[in-house]
């Protein structure tokens, strides 16, 4: 059995009502393992952004404008120029011109990171959200 630390914060009493309402509708019994979940998710968060280097396996959430010229086929491209670590995606239809693909990605943080910021660069791509993990 793995050794538990225990440790003392303090948050101001609007923060701390506010993240136990959340947590509850989420459906966590217990305050520590909402705040152990959190930390995981801002770890994750700081290596994904300070460029940490390993295999990770997640989603990269794209939202577009279909009706942007070429778009599509230019979104198309770059994931085919991927496909070693492109493992599948999905499109929703969001409304009559915006769609959301999300792209499910295995590999390196470099070439995950490169597909992303191509990804983005693209007039008409509103926004690319990576949800990665390490494996």
């Amino acid at each position: 059995m793995r050794r538990v630390v225990r440790a003392s914060a303090t948050f101001p009493p609007d923060l701390l009502e506010e993240f136990d309402q959340t947590t509850r509708m989420m459906g966590y019994k217990s305050r520590s393992k909402a705040i152990q979940d959190a930390m995981k998710a801002l770890i994750a968060e700081h290596k994904w952004m300070s460029g940490e280097k390993g295999s990770r396996v997640g989603f990269l959430v794209v939202v577009f404008d279909h009706h942007m010229r070429n778009l599509q086929s230019m979104l198309t491209e770059v994931q085919h120029q991927y496909r070693k670590i492109i493992c599948s995606s999905i499109h929703l239809h969001l409304s009559e011109r915006m769609c959301l693909e999300a792209i499910a990605v295995r590999g390196q943080v470099s070439q995950i990171k490169e597909l992303s910021d191509k990804l983005k660069s693209k007039r008409g791509v509103q926004h690319v959200r990576p949800t990665v993990l390490s494996t």
